[in-house]
């Protein structure tokens, strides 16, 4: 029996500690591998971690509300084998899950089960070590997908932050998965060698399906079947003398997955680009060395970081601990780029562009890709733009954000109103509160009102909901838009956040131009769209005067909603915001 000691992992945003929310075992349970055991909060979202191993719970460590660092012990194990204690191994597992290794990784398997094995016969042979053969104590670890916490059966494999070869440490970021509501950063649960990567960029792995083979000290956790000794050259049994000093087969086998690892390795390393002199590199290290772990960064920044082909190790961090945030990637990038110029020298103002770049589309841009094209393929839009006097409507909504000094209310922008005036009409027109199953040929009409409101998110677009909107004051519905699409913004929308709308808003704020078309939100059958606000010169009983004016672009499912039925709802909003005490009347 073996101590298996599990440590929190970094979940995947970049944070140096989580909070303990809830226990799903005690000490004594019995729990088998991928089993529920806790749940952890950091302060972007609520994560639920599983068991990397099967066997018996012997310690936890802290109580719900308790702070635990990243890196530090939370529930200890008595396994099969050796555990972790003394050296990074795991309990076996069914010969099944060999099957589903690499041949590369068998193959070591089987090579190092050989190598290891003592010759059947006597002989000098029986004590000699060949040279580059696995020592009889290495073994070979499968790390899984886990369940990332979002109850889903696979994730789309966003990119590899290690290649075939590479020494890693214990909790060292391995990779980036992507479900269909959040982007989470794997880390390794043992240290060792990377023997294998399974998938590509782009390629949806299997909850539970092998992700990365490590080489590790210990048994691991994948057993193979004891393999015969390999025949010399000359035909004769391994185990006559000197066999195990003479044969070149076998000392070629145990050392070719090495020379092989040699050759694909730098192949998958990014090019590190050179820190800026003035930064001083040697100090940039040793800050690095100093914390012991990868540079603390926020997913949007490590994208950003990604996409500019910068090595964050290198990129100085001002916030707590080191954290590096949008602004010293840019104060980086701008002194990398001060410093790479030659004095006396500028770039021409003018120059031919050459070359071109392919952009592989993955990750949530490809899942907002596949949403809008399944939108438009299966859905006949009908778009109906209307212009709205919303004069006496900025007056109410200036005449609110005074009082608001007062009272300490939130000041109030136009969507509290426009989505008032959305569930009054759709009182007449329930039809249009509704989602279309165009396959069963069923359209599912809804009581409550809840709002999707489409929001820019550093990792694209995303549509939060407010839920029962036909429930809310306007300061009530401001606080929950604000809320949700902050929470889009910065990572910790929920699942249930992000899906369950009825009916979509989409505004572009300032930048909503004269007008648009925009895209249902399938399964709905319409969308609201506000573009900006202008003062207009308009003709009011034979006189030009200046009035706020701004367009309602709206598209609808002309399958459901007919022509005259989309116009008969847009007037209603109209009427309601061009006389905005009506918004609250009944």
């Amino acid at each position: 029996m073996g101590r298996f000691v599990f440590k929190l992992p970094d979940v995947g945003e970049g944070t140096a500690e989580a909070e303990l929310v809830a226990w799903h075992v005690k000490v004594g349970d019995t729990v088998e591998e991928d089993q529920l055991l806790v749940d952890v909060m950091t302060d972007k979202a609520t994560v639920e971690l599983t068991s990397p191993v099967a066997g018996k719970v012997t310690a936890l460590h802290g109580e719900p509300g308790v702070m635990s660092a990243v890196g530090s012990a939370i529930v200890e194990f008595e396994v099969e084998g050796a555990g972790n204690a003394a050296e990074a191994a795991s309990p076996s597992v069914s010969s099944q899950e060999l099957e589903s290794t690499s041949p590369s990784l068998r193959e070591r398997e089987e090579t190092t089960v050989a190598a290891a094995s003592p010759p059947h016969a006597s002989g000098k042979g029986d004590h000699e070590v060949v040279e580059g053969a696995a020592p009889a104590s290495a073994g070979n670890y499968v790390f899984k997908l886990p369940d990332v916490g979002e109850g889903t059966a696979e994730a789309e494999l966003v990119a590899w932050h290690v290649a075939v070869g590479d020494a890693v440490e214990e909790d060292q970021l391995l990779a980036e998965v992507m479900t269909d509501k959040a982007t989470v950063e794997l880390t390794s649960p043992v240290a060792g060698t990377v023997a294998a990567l399974h998938g590509q960029p782009g390629q949806q792995i299997a909850v539970g399906g092998p992700l990365v083979g490590f080489d590790v000290e210990g048994k691991g956790n994948v057993v193979a079947a004891p393999q015969p000794a390999p025949l010399s050259l000359d035909g004769r049994g391994a185990g006559g003398e000197g066999d195990a000093a003479s044969r070149p087969g076998t000392a070629s086998k145990a050392t070719a997955p090495a020379s092989s690892t040699k050759s694909i390795a730098p192949t998958a390393v990014t090019p590190t680009p050179t820190p800026p002199p003035s930064r001083g590199r040697g100090s940039v290290e040793a800050k690095l060395s100093d914390r012991n772990q990868r540079p603390l960064a926020s997913p949007a920044v490590r994208q950003r970081a990604r996409d500019m082909g910068v090595n964050l190790q290198f990129v100085p961090g001002s916030g707590p601990a080191g954290r590096i945030d949008h602004a010293d990637l840019d104060a980086f990038v701008s002194g990398a780029g001060q410093t790479s110029s030659v004095p006396g020298t500028s770039a021409p103002t003018y120059a031919k562009a050459e070359g071109t770049t392919e952009v592989r589309i993955i990750g949530l841009r490809r899942k907002i890709a596949e949403k809008m094209a399944e939108s438009v393929r299966r859905i006949p839009h009908i778009t109906y733009v209307e212009e709205i006097d919303v004069t006496a409507l900025e007056e109410l909504r200036a005449h609110l954000n005074a009082q608001a000094k007062t009272t300490g209310k939130a000041k109030l922008n136009v969507l509290p109103f426009i989505a008032r005036a959305i569930v009054v009409a759709l009182r007449d027109q329930p039809q249009i509160n509704a989602t279309y199953d165009d396959e069963a040929g069923v359209l599912t009409q809804h009581a409550a009102v809840h709002l999707g409101i489409a929001a820019q998110t550093p990792n694209g677009l995303m549509v939060p909901v407010v839920r029962h909107a036909e429930a809310r004051d306007p300061y009530d519905t401001a606080a929950e838009i604000a809320r949700v699409s902050g929470a889009a913004k910065d990572g910790s929308a929920k699942r249930e956040e992000l899906s369950g709308s009825t009916i979509t808003i989409t505004s572009l704020g300032t930048l909503g131009g004269v007008v648009h078309t925009p895209i249902i939100n399938h399964p709905e059958v319409a969308i609201i769209g506000p573009n900006k606000i202008a003062e207009r010169v308009v003709v009011r009983d034979g006189q030009m005067v200046v009035r706020k004016m701004m367009n309602l672009s709206s598209s609808f499912d002309h399958r459901i909603v007919d022509g005259h039925d989309a116009a008969v709802f847009v007037q209603r909003i109209k009427g309601l915001l061009e006389h905005p005490a009506t918004l609250w009347m009944g």
